[in-house]
């Protein structure tokens, strides 16, 4: 198991409030706010699980969630996250919000993104699943008139993408939330945008910096969609089921 490149394994943390966290690795990006629903068929992550529901009430029920930056096809075919397996630096936590046991032993899960953190270092040893030292990354506790100016824009791109992607926009619209933070993280986890995309997103710290990189990629994928839209269908194409990704 290894980490991104980027930063070195077990740097140096002084003046920075870390913890240990049970981390799950995926193939998709987690951003606060966002509901994951999750199926637990694997023996170490059921054991993450009933880690969790045993914890005494009151105590905080999350785990880190990470994206998988290299060997997810390794991971899948072995069942299990390991090996070869590289994660992304910057991950959130999950908080486990409602749990139900299969008559299999596995949990189908519902868990709600919270707080963003940067992995420090990576342990495969101490427990059935992996923890890491964890970093917390700062959230904004209030935004600028800059963050509100972006927003309002982010807002409009947004509506003129979904018009393009759903066949019922409006509905979606109307529910945008007007905190810029908050929306950032919706706008980052609703449009279709790659892995890395949205990770390069969760790991901006300035809810300004985020509209302004989620602009720049509304921008690019309105403008692909118009192009598509744009570009006639070969006749072929429609003769018979589309192929397997």
């Amino acid at each position: 198991m290894s980490r991104d490149t980027s930063t070195r394994r077990g740097r140096a943390t002084l003046g920075r409030v870390t913890a240990r966290l049970p981390v799950f690795p995926l193939g998709t990006v987690l951003f606060p706010g966002l509901v994951l629903p999750l199926h637990i068929f694997e023996e170490r992550y059921r054991a993450l699980v009933r880690h969790l529901v045993g914890l005494p009430e009151g105590a905080p029920r999350e785990f880190g969630v990470v994206a998988i930056q290299a060997g997810w096809e390794v991971a899948l075919g072995a069942g299990r996250a390991g090996g070869d397996v590289t994660l992304h630096e910057v991950g959130c936590t999950a908080e486990l919000r409602q749990v139900t046991e299969l008559a299999d032993g596995g949990f189908d899960i519902v868990t709600v993104g919270r707080r963003r953190f940067r992995i420090a270092e990576v342990d495969e040893g101490t427990a059935p699943y992996l923890t890491a030292e964890v970093e917390w990354l700062p959230e904004p506790a209030a935004t600028d008139e800059v963050a509100d100016l972006l927003a309002a824009r982010v807002i409009s791109v947004f509506r003129q993408y979904l018009s393009l992607v759903r066949p019922d926009p409006q509905e979606i619209s109307e529910q945008l939330p007007e905190d810029p933070t908050v929306l950032s993280h919706l706008v980052a986890a609703t449009a279709a945008l790659t892995v890395a995309d949205r990770q390069r997103l969760l790991a901006i710290d300035d809810t300004a910096a985020r509209l302004r990189a989620e602009l720049r990629l509304l921008n690019r994928e309105t403008a692909l969609l118009r192009h598509v839209r744009a570009v006639p269908v070969p006749l072929n194409e429609l003769a018979g089921p589309p192929a397997p990704n």
